[in-house]
Protein backbone atom coordinates (compact mmCIF):
# COMPACT_ATOMS: atom_id res chain seq x y z
CA UNK A 1 0.00 0.00 0.00
CA UNK A 2 1.53 3.35 -0.93
CA UNK A 3 0.95 6.12 2.46
CA UNK A 4 1.21 8.68 0.03
CA UNK A 5 4.04 10.20 2.54
CA UNK A 6 6.62 10.20 0.61
CA UNK A 7 8.48 13.64 1.12
CA UNK A 8 7.05 14.64 4.54
CA UNK A 9 9.26 14.94 7.37
CA UNK A 10 8.97 13.11 10.63
CA UNK A 11 10.45 14.33 14.23
CA UNK A 12 10.69 10.79 16.29
CA UNK A 13 11.76 10.90 19.55
CA UNK A 14 13.40 8.32 21.35
CA UNK A 15 14.10 6.89 17.97
CA UNK A 16 17.50 5.46 18.86
CA UNK A 17 16.42 2.22 19.42
CA UNK A 18 13.24 0.17 20.54
CA UNK A 19 9.42 1.64 19.37
CA UNK A 20 10.70 5.00 18.50
CA UNK A 21 13.22 3.27 16.05
CA UNK A 22 10.82 1.03 14.62
CA UNK A 23 8.61 3.72 14.07
CA UNK A 24 11.45 5.75 12.45
CA UNK A 25 11.90 2.89 10.11
CA UNK A 26 9.02 2.30 8.73
CA UNK A 27 8.17 6.19 8.14
CA UNK A 28 11.49 5.92 6.37
CA UNK A 29 10.47 3.18 4.14
CA UNK A 30 7.57 5.36 3.38
CA UNK A 31 10.07 7.84 1.76
CA UNK A 32 9.51 10.13 4.94
CA UNK A 33 12.39 12.41 6.01
CA UNK A 34 13.51 12.35 9.71
CA UNK A 35 14.52 14.25 12.63
CA UNK A 36 15.74 11.66 15.11
CA UNK A 37 15.81 12.27 18.82
CA UNK A 38 17.59 10.23 21.60
CA UNK A 39 19.69 11.67 24.90
CA UNK A 40 22.52 8.78 23.75
CA UNK A 41 24.54 10.26 20.72
CA UNK A 42 26.39 7.31 19.94
CA UNK A 43 23.07 4.75 19.06
CA UNK A 44 21.26 7.89 17.74
CA UNK A 45 24.29 8.73 14.98
CA UNK A 46 24.57 4.92 14.78
CA UNK A 47 20.61 4.59 14.02
CA UNK A 48 20.52 7.55 11.56
CA UNK A 49 23.38 6.01 9.77
CA UNK A 50 21.51 2.77 8.88
CA UNK A 51 18.05 4.60 8.16
CA UNK A 52 20.20 6.76 5.28
CA UNK A 53 21.90 3.49 3.64
CA UNK A 54 18.94 1.31 3.76
CA UNK A 55 15.96 3.91 2.83
CA UNK A 56 18.31 6.54 1.13
CA UNK A 57 15.74 9.37 3.18
CA UNK A 58 17.36 12.40 4.96
CA UNK A 59 18.00 11.64 8.69
CA UNK A 60 18.79 14.72 10.73
CA UNK A 61 19.92 13.66 14.79
CA UNK A 62 19.44 15.93 18.01
CA UNK A 63 20.73 14.86 20.98
CA UNK A 64 19.04 16.23 23.63
CA UNK A 65 16.49 15.34 26.32
CA UNK A 66 12.88 16.52 25.92
CA UNK A 67 11.70 16.83 29.45
CA UNK A 68 14.13 19.53 29.46
CA UNK A 69 14.04 23.09 28.17
CA UNK A 70 17.19 23.19 26.59
CA UNK A 71 16.48 20.24 24.87
CA UNK A 72 13.43 20.65 23.45
CA UNK A 73 14.51 24.44 22.38
CA UNK A 74 17.64 22.28 20.54
CA UNK A 75 14.60 20.09 18.76
CA UNK A 76 12.73 22.64 18.12
CA UNK A 77 15.33 24.29 16.24
CA UNK A 78 15.92 21.07 13.98
CA UNK A 79 12.16 19.85 13.44
CA UNK A 80 10.71 23.17 12.45
CA UNK A 81 7.98 22.64 10.25
CA UNK A 82 8.06 19.17 10.18
CA UNK A 83 4.50 17.07 9.41
CA UNK A 84 4.71 14.52 11.68
CA UNK A 85 5.28 14.14 15.33
CA UNK A 86 6.05 11.36 17.23
CA UNK A 87 6.06 11.39 20.70
CA UNK A 88 7.85 8.82 23.21
CA UNK A 89 9.71 8.88 25.34
CA UNK A 90 10.47 5.84 28.28
CA UNK A 91 8.73 5.21 31.54
CA UNK A 92 9.28 6.21 35.27
CA UNK A 93 10.35 4.15 37.51
CA UNK A 94 8.10 1.51 39.21
CA UNK A 95 7.40 1.68 42.54
CA UNK A 96 4.43 1.99 45.35
CA UNK A 97 2.53 5.28 46.09
CA UNK A 98 4.69 5.57 49.71
CA UNK A 99 7.71 5.87 47.53
CA UNK A 100 6.93 8.77 45.84
CA UNK A 101 7.32 12.71 46.30
CA UNK A 102 6.11 15.81 44.64
CA UNK A 103 9.73 15.66 42.87
CA UNK A 104 8.90 12.38 41.58
CA UNK A 105 5.47 12.84 40.34
CA UNK A 106 7.02 16.49 38.98
CA UNK A 107 9.71 14.66 36.78
CA UNK A 108 7.36 11.89 35.73
CA UNK A 109 4.56 14.78 34.72
CA UNK A 110 7.75 16.44 32.94
CA UNK A 111 8.88 13.61 30.63
CA UNK A 112 5.56 12.07 30.05
CA UNK A 113 3.18 14.56 29.67
CA UNK A 114 4.34 18.27 29.40
CA UNK A 115 7.24 17.16 27.22
CA UNK A 116 4.67 15.89 24.48
CA UNK A 117 2.38 18.52 24.79
CA UNK A 118 4.85 21.28 24.94
CA UNK A 119 5.98 19.77 21.53
CA UNK A 120 2.48 19.13 20.27
CA UNK A 121 1.63 23.23 21.07
CA UNK A 122 5.06 24.25 19.39
CA UNK A 123 4.19 22.32 15.91
CA UNK A 124 0.84 21.66 15.42
CA UNK A 125 0.14 25.91 14.26
CA UNK A 126 2.38 24.72 11.53
CA UNK A 127 0.56 21.87 10.79
CA UNK A 128 -2.76 23.69 11.06
CA UNK A 129 -1.54 26.65 8.37
CA UNK A 130 -0.54 23.84 5.71
CA UNK A 131 -3.83 22.06 6.29
CA UNK A 132 -1.96 18.78 6.96
CA UNK A 133 -0.78 16.83 10.20
CA UNK A 134 -0.32 13.98 11.59
CA UNK A 135 0.88 13.38 15.59
CA UNK A 136 1.46 9.88 17.18
CA UNK A 137 2.27 9.84 21.50
CA UNK A 138 3.21 6.68 22.34
CA UNK A 139 2.15 5.71 25.77
CA UNK A 140 1.18 2.63 27.04
CA UNK A 141 -0.97 -0.39 27.70
CA UNK A 142 -1.50 1.06 31.23
CA UNK A 143 -3.48 4.09 30.81
CA UNK A 144 -6.42 1.37 29.57
CA UNK A 145 -5.57 -1.11 32.32
CA UNK A 146 -3.43 0.62 34.80
CA UNK A 147 -0.11 -1.52 36.41
CA UNK A 148 -0.14 -1.04 40.44
CA UNK A 149 3.53 -0.55 40.78
CA UNK A 150 3.68 2.01 37.87
CA UNK A 151 1.53 4.59 39.44
CA UNK A 152 4.01 7.58 38.30
CA UNK A 153 3.67 6.09 34.38
CA UNK A 154 -0.29 6.00 35.04
CA UNK A 155 -0.92 9.11 36.05
CA UNK A 156 1.15 11.08 33.69
CA UNK A 157 0.21 9.07 31.09
CA UNK A 158 -3.39 9.37 31.60
CA UNK A 159 -2.87 13.06 32.10
CA UNK A 160 -1.28 12.92 28.23
CA UNK A 161 -4.42 11.00 26.95
CA UNK A 162 -6.80 13.53 28.40
CA UNK A 163 -5.15 16.20 26.71
CA UNK A 164 -5.38 14.31 23.23
CA UNK A 165 -9.18 13.28 24.37
CA UNK A 166 -9.90 17.09 23.74
CA UNK A 167 -7.54 18.63 21.21
CA UNK A 168 -7.50 16.06 18.65
CA UNK A 169 -10.97 17.27 18.07
CA UNK A 170 -10.42 20.65 17.85
CA UNK A 171 -7.74 20.31 15.06
CA UNK A 172 -9.14 17.78 13.19
CA UNK A 173 -10.94 20.48 10.97
CA UNK A 174 -7.70 21.70 10.18
CA UNK A 175 -6.24 17.97 8.67
CA UNK A 176 -4.21 17.29 11.83
CA UNK A 177 -5.19 14.01 13.29
CA UNK A 178 -3.87 12.79 16.60
CA UNK A 179 -4.13 9.10 17.84
CA UNK A 180 -1.99 7.65 20.46
CA UNK A 181 -0.69 4.06 20.06
CA UNK A 182 -0.70 2.01 23.27
CA UNK A 183 2.00 -1.05 23.26
CA UNK A 184 1.69 -3.98 25.31
CA UNK A 185 4.80 -6.10 25.66
CA UNK A 186 7.54 -5.94 23.09
CA UNK A 187 10.94 -7.00 22.12
CA UNK A 188 12.97 -4.44 23.14
CA UNK A 189 15.61 -3.78 25.48
CA UNK A 190 13.11 -2.81 28.18
CA UNK A 191 11.41 -6.49 27.86
CA UNK A 192 14.54 -7.61 28.13
CA UNK A 193 15.26 -5.71 31.65
CA UNK A 194 11.91 -6.72 32.52
CA UNK A 195 12.68 -10.41 32.02
CA UNK A 196 15.72 -9.81 33.84
CA UNK A 197 14.46 -8.55 37.14
CA UNK A 198 12.34 -11.68 37.38
CA UNK A 199 14.66 -14.06 36.80
CA UNK A 200 16.65 -12.77 39.55
CA UNK A 201 13.43 -12.33 41.69
CA UNK A 202 12.67 -15.83 40.78
CA UNK A 203 16.14 -17.91 40.71
CA UNK A 204 15.12 -18.69 36.85
CA UNK A 205 17.02 -18.01 33.70
CA UNK A 206 15.82 -15.45 30.79
CA UNK A 207 14.30 -17.92 28.50
CA UNK A 208 12.43 -19.29 31.61
CA UNK A 209 11.43 -15.51 32.85
CA UNK A 210 10.68 -14.72 29.20
CA UNK A 211 8.51 -17.69 28.35
CA UNK A 212 6.40 -17.44 31.86
CA UNK A 213 5.63 -13.43 30.67
CA UNK A 214 4.52 -14.88 27.16
CA UNK A 215 1.99 -17.18 28.69
CA UNK A 216 -0.02 -13.89 29.67
CA UNK A 217 -0.60 -12.62 26.51
CA UNK A 218 -3.14 -14.57 24.36
CA UNK A 219 -0.88 -14.01 20.74
CA UNK A 220 1.81 -16.46 23.20
CA UNK A 221 4.37 -14.06 22.18
CA UNK A 222 6.12 -10.72 22.23
CA UNK A 223 5.56 -7.96 19.70
CA UNK A 224 7.79 -6.30 17.59
CA UNK A 225 9.26 -2.82 16.63
CA UNK A 226 8.25 -3.71 12.64
CA UNK A 227 5.37 -4.30 13.56
CA UNK A 228 4.27 -1.70 15.94
CA UNK A 229 6.13 1.03 13.10
CA UNK A 230 3.96 -0.30 10.73
CA UNK A 231 0.81 0.35 12.32
CA UNK A 232 2.71 3.78 13.30
CA UNK A 233 3.19 4.56 9.95
CA UNK A 234 -0.36 3.95 8.68
CA UNK A 235 -1.39 6.02 11.21
CA UNK A 236 0.68 8.69 10.09
CA UNK A 237 -0.81 7.95 6.20
CA UNK A 238 -3.28 9.61 4.33
CA UNK A 239 -5.43 6.74 4.83
CA UNK A 240 -5.75 7.68 8.37
CA UNK A 241 -7.65 10.78 8.09
CA UNK A 242 -10.99 9.86 9.87
CA UNK A 243 -9.39 8.18 12.95
CA UNK A 244 -9.22 10.78 15.17
CA UNK A 245 -8.18 10.38 19.35
CA UNK A 246 -8.19 7.23 19.49
CA UNK A 247 -5.96 5.01 21.71
CA UNK A 248 -4.83 2.38 19.82
CA UNK A 249 -3.76 -0.52 21.88
CA UNK A 250 -0.92 -3.10 20.24
CA UNK A 251 -0.36 -5.87 23.08
CA UNK A 252 -1.28 -9.33 21.65
CA UNK A 253 -4.73 -9.53 23.71
CA UNK A 254 -3.27 -9.07 26.91
CA UNK A 255 -6.09 -6.52 28.03
CA UNK A 256 -8.73 -8.64 28.47
CA UNK A 257 -11.53 -5.66 27.50
CA UNK A 258 -14.29 -5.21 24.62
CA UNK A 259 -13.91 -1.49 24.51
Amino acid sequence: MDLGIKGKRALVCASSKGLGRGCAEALAEAGVNLVLNARGAEALNATADQIRSTHGVDVVTVAADVATDAGRTELLAAAEGVDILVNNAGGPPPGVWSDWDRDDYIAALDANMLAPIALMTALMPGMIDRGWGRVINITSGSVKAPVPQLGLSNSARAGLTGFVAGTSRQVAQHGVIINNMLPGIHATDRADSLDAGVAKAQDIDMAAAKAQREATIPARRYGTPEEFGAMCAFLCSQHAGFIVGQNIVLDGGAINATI
